[in-house]
């Protein structure tokens, strides 16, 4: 069994939403082992001072916790994810 946790990245661009997604893994693989799924979940754009654009994608991140077996069962459903190995 393998447990892995899931969090919420925002990645920001002044080139296009791909890039502000790929600017949010990037900071995920630069500090966290083992990433498994991203998901885009929001896409949006700050309108800036200038008329500059700031194109923004929400992004979940799945990665392995190691070392964490037994304590699954304390953490709530929506902290990680379980999957059969």
């Amino acid at each position: 069994m393998s447990i892995y946790k899931i969090i919420e990245l925002v990645g920001s661009s002044h080139v296009s939403w791909e890039d502000a997604a790929q600017e949010a893994i990037e900071a995920a693989k630069g500090e966290l082992e083992d990433l498994r799924i991203a998901e885009i979940t929001k896409l949006d754009m700050k309108l800036e001072d200038g008329g500059k654009i700031a194109y923004r994608a929400r992004v979940k991140v799945s990665f392995k916790v190691h070392g964490f077996k037994k304590y699954a069962e304390t953490l709530g459903p929506k902290s990680y994810a379980v999957e059969e190995e």
